[in-house]
C-alpha cells in the first residue's frame, strides 16, 4: 500500500466508520436492553463496534469523503452524538412509559413504599414497576421490537443527513411528545386499577358510615391489595400489548 492509498483510506474509510460509530454507538449504548446498567460498558462498547462495523458498508455513500477542518470535525461529532442520543433516549422514553404504569399501580395497591433497584433506569423503583419494566425489555428482544431501532438509527441518516445543521428545536418538540406520549400510555395501562381501587374506596366510605365501629382501613388494605394482584394477574398481558403497539408507534416516527 503506497502512501497515497493510505492516506485515502484513512481519510475516507476511518473518517466514515467514526462517524458511524458515534451515532450508532451513542444509541446503543442507552437503548433498552442492551444499554441497561446490568450490562458491563465494555460489553455494550464491543457490540457498538461491531454493529457499526456490519451496517458500515450501508451508510458509507451517505458520509462525505473528505473530513473538514478541526472546528467543523468537533462540530460534526458532536451532531452524530446528538442524534444518536436523540434516537436512543426515544426508546428509553417509550419503555419508560412501563415504570409510570407500575408506579400508579404500586400507589394504588398501596405497595407504593416497596422500592426495589430498577436495572432499566439505574434508580430505585417500585416493586410493580421493576418487574413490568423487566418483561416489557424482554417482549422488546423476543417480538423483535429493536429491530425499529435498529431501522430507526438506518433511517436516521434519510432524517438527519450529515454534514447538516441540526434542528434542536424539532428534537426538543419531539422528545416533548413522546414524553407526553409515555405519560398517557402509562395512565391507561394502569387505568383498570385506578377503577377497581375507586369503586373500593366507594365501598368503603359506605361502610364506614353505615357501621362506624369498624376499623375501615385494617379491612381495606388487605383487600386493596389482593384486588391489586388479582387485576395484575388479569391484565398484564393485554396491558403489554397495548404497550407493545403504543412502543411500535413511537419508534414508527422514526422509521419509514
Amino acid at each position: 500500500m503506497t502512501q497515497v492509498d493510505l492516506q485515502n483510506f484513512l481519510t475516507t474509510q476511518v473518517f466514515a466508520f467514526l462517524l458511524t460509530f458515534i451515532r450508532m454507538g451513542t444509541t446503543i449504548m442507552i437503548m433498552p436492553g442492551i444499554g441497561n446498567s446490568y450490562v458491563s460498558p465494555n460489553i455494550r462498547l464491543y457490540y457498538a463496534l461491531a454493529f457499526s462495523f456490519v451496517l458500515f458498508p450501508m451508510i458509507e455513500p451517505k458520509i462525505p469523503n473528505l473530513a473538514p477542518a478541526a472546528v467543523g470535525l468537533v462540530m460534526l461529532i458532536l451532531s452524530e452524538f446528538v442524534i444518536g442520543l436523540l434516537i436512543g433516549s426515544i426508546a428509553r422514553i417509550l419503555l419508560a412509559a412501563i415504570d409510570i404504569a407500575g408506579l400508579i399501580i404500586s400507589t394504588q395497591s398501596s405497595l407504593a413504599n416497596a422500592q426495589v433497584f430498577n436495572p432499566a433506569f439505574a434508580t430505585q423503583g417500585s416493586v410493580i414497576g421493576g418487574f413490568l419494566t423487566l418483561a416489557g425489555t424482554l417482549l422488546i428482544f423476543v417480538t423483535d421490537l429493536h429491530h425499529l431501532i435498529i431501522s430507526a438509527m438506518l433511517n436516521s441518516y434519510e432524517l438527519f443527513p450529515i454534514g447538516k445543521a441540526v434542528d434542536f428545536g424539532s428534537m426538543a418538540r419531539l422528545i416533548i411528545q413522546e414524553l407526553e406520549s409515555a405519560c398517557i400510555v402509562g395512565v391507561q395501562m394502569a387505568a383498570p386499577f385506578l377503577i377497581v381501587v375507586f369503586l373500593l374506596y366507594v365501598g368503603m366510605a359506605v361502610m364506614s358510615r353505615l357501621m362506624p365501629q369498624v376499623q375501615v382501613f385494617m379491612i381495606a388494605v388487605p383487600v386493596q391489595i389482593w384486588l391489586a394482584l388479582v387485576t395484575l394477574a388479569i391484565v398484564t398481558s393485554t396491558m403489554m400489548l397495548f404497550w407493545m403497539n403504543s412502543f411500535a408507534g413511537g419508534m414508527g416516527m422514526l422509521v419509514p
